[in-house]
């Protein structure tokens, strides 16, 4: 049996402008109403003496729910000869704006609703904005009740022209302008002889012209990793990313790129849970892969093809965010993001606009984000994620977020912005114009130590290499105190203890862990001291943001064994054998 097309459709509009009405006679045009129920909603009026409505008919509609009819007061179903129609028309602003943003109920296109007498109200503007925000492109304006201004050409261009200024600066350009009279039904189903002087298509033909998302198994492949494992017995040395796909198709022979890390390997088999090795898989299924080329990822990794159009990475994107949080989102409070598999730290760094979704007021000043707001704002991560535009793929562009272990709020990602003028660089500026530096300068320190102020970084991307790098950058401190150099190893475990214990997160350690590593560096080596540190499986963004917080002063970052890097050049890559007086050697032309 064939499966037919499907396509969700919002329709918004004020409540006096016909929106019900259009609905309704949707319904009615295209036979999707139960049988009987037009006449029987008729006879219904005539016995009681009222003039018949088709918005009538969503009412009739909701009071026969408990009897087991398709239709409820949030959508209604109707079809035309080239696809299924859901109408999203939910009851209130709290709860459409809720289930569009979190991802309850998508739309591909937007119907807007428009009375021609009253003109433009506040209302169709704010409506105008919600679509916007909720990131659908796909937008018809309908001019309804065209009956009561006499089909007048120039009052529906009057309203035409002034809409499209408004609506271009919410960065919606409509699809197109149809002049209907819901109530009559011209122009719903078929042209109207009332506007000879409009030659656009009909509100049905002009559905049957909007573009479908494309379905998942046909998008570019977007599989988060959940997990690697790694099998030892019986001489079996895989090891296993596992993880659903969340779109596309994989198969064996396909060369996969791993983002943020951006590490490349080749698909080796595609593994599952009590069954043979397969040639491919696709959308909606859960699997194993395995690599040609072993590469260190982590959990939370997005798996693409290098072939495909790719996602996009950056630490600043700009989103629409709906949030139900007892306590206000506010600047610069450290949250977690629920994106995929991906757990990671956030922050609210800007707020664009707010629209109370009880009272649909826009608002531009606020300074937090009040419990039912929704937010055009612009989230900062602790390190760059990679992710889709809402636009493009659904499932890669929504997440949630977690405020003390609840989720508070949830929202849809609009565009990656420019990540150039970050937090980090920010506070790194502030605290370089704050520092108090001391009367004594770090050359005459030099001449008095007998050598430079160096960070020492330690890394491998070797798994079994945790407890080698942390002995090398004990024995290399030492060797070093024993030449009588300024020199201090800290302890990565107790640093990480003291963060878990002080009730700091998990998803928060690493990345706090890193930042902090930085800060004291900046101290130590400040003071001219040798600042030695081991840091097991170090990224390239890791590698950079240290460069970055131990300005001005040098860093030396050394690769044990195994590379833990993409594209970063570490100072040197040594084997573990020997690697204490290789790195004093190294040090010998550098302080």
């Amino acid at each position: 049996m064939e499966t037919r097309e499907q396509m969700n459709i919002v329709i918004v509009g004020h409540v006096d402008h016909g929106k019900s009405t259009v609905i309704g006679r949707l319904l009615a045009d295209t036979d999707s109403l139960p049988e009987g129920k037009l006449e029987s909603v008729k006879e219904y009026c005539t016995k009681n003496s009222r003039p018949f409505e088709y918005a009538f008919l969503l009412d009739a509609l909701k009071d026969e729910q408990a009897q087991g009819i398709t239709i409820d007061t949030a959508r209604c179903f109707f079809k035309t000869r080239k696809r299924d129609y859901i109408i999203i028309d939910a009851p209130g602003h709290i709860e459409f704006l809720k289930n569009m943003v979190t991802g309850a109920s998508r739309a591909e296109a937007a119907l807007l609703v428009i009375d021609a007498k009253e003109g433009i109200k506040e209302n169709s503007k704010r409506h105008g904005h919600i679509v916007s925000m909720l990131g659908i492109r796909q937008v018809v304006v309908l001019v309804n009740k065209m009956d009561l201004v006499d089909f007048d050409r120039d009052v529906f261009n009057s309203i035409t022209a002034e809409f499209t200024e408004f609506i271009n600066k919410v960065n919606i350009k409509p699809v197109n302008f149809i002049p209907i009279s819901a109530f009559n039904g011209d122009n719903i189903a078929s042209k109207s002889p009332n506007t000879d002087w409009y030659d656009g298509p009909t509100v049905l033909s002009q559905l049957d012209g909007f573009v479908n998302k494309k379905e998942n198994q046909e998008l570019p492949l977007r599989m988060p990793a959940q997990d690697i494992y790694k099998f030892t017995e019986e001489g079996d040395d895989r090891r296993i990313v596992a993880g659903t796909i969340l779109s596309g198709t994989v198969r064996a022979g396909d060369e996969v790129v791993f983002l943020p890390s951006q590490k490349r390997s080749v698909i080796k088999s595609i593994e599952g849970f009590n069954i043979k090795p397969r040639d491919a898989a696709y959308a909606d299924q859960a699997i194993g892969v395995t690599l040609n080329t072993q590469i260190y990822i982590k959990p939370g990794e997005l798996m693409v093809k290098a072939n495909e159009k790719l996602p996009e990475v950056s630490s600043r994107f700009r989103v629409n965010i709906f949030w139900v949080g007892k306590a206000p989102l506010i600047k610069n409070k450290t949250y977690k993001l629920k994106i995929g598999t991906l757990r990671i730290a956030v922050k609210l760094v800007e707020i664009l606009s707010i629209i109370d979704a009880a009272e649909l007021n826009i608002d531009t000043f606020k300074d937090q984000v009040e419990r039912h707001d929704v937010a055009e704002c612009i989230l900062e991560t602790t390190k760059p994620i990679a992710f889709d535009p809402i636009s493009e793929i659904e499932l890669t562009g929504r997440f949630v977020i977690v405020d003390n272990y609840e989720i508070s709020g949830g929202g849809i990602i609009l565009e990656g912005v420019s990540d150039s003028d970050n937090t980090l660089l920010q506070h790194i500026k502030d605290r370089e114009f704050l520092w108090e530096k001391s009367l004594i300068s770090s050359k005459e320190r030099e001449d008095v130590y007998g050598h430079k102020a160096m960070l020492i970084v330690i890394t491998s991307g070797n798994e079994g290499n945790g407890n080698v790098i942390q002995n090398i950058g004990k024995e290399l401190e030492n060797k070093l105190f024993k030449l009588k150099f300024k020199a201090y190893y800290l302890g990565v475990s107790s640093l990480l203890h003291g963060l878990v214990s002080d009730g700091v997160s998990s998803y928060e350690g690493r990345d706090e862990h890193i930042r902090q590593i930085g800060e004291l560096a900046r101290i130590f080596t400040d003071s001219g001291q040798i600042f030695i540190t081991s840091i097991f499986n170090l990224d390239d963004y890791e590698a950079e943001k240290l460069k970055l917080l131990n300005q001005p002063n040098e860093i030396l970052i050394i690769n044990i064994d195994e590379s833990s890097f993409n594209n970063f050049k570490p100072d040197a890559s040594i084997s573990s054998e020997g690697a204490v007086d290789a790195v004093c050697n190294l040090l010998k032309n550098k302080i």
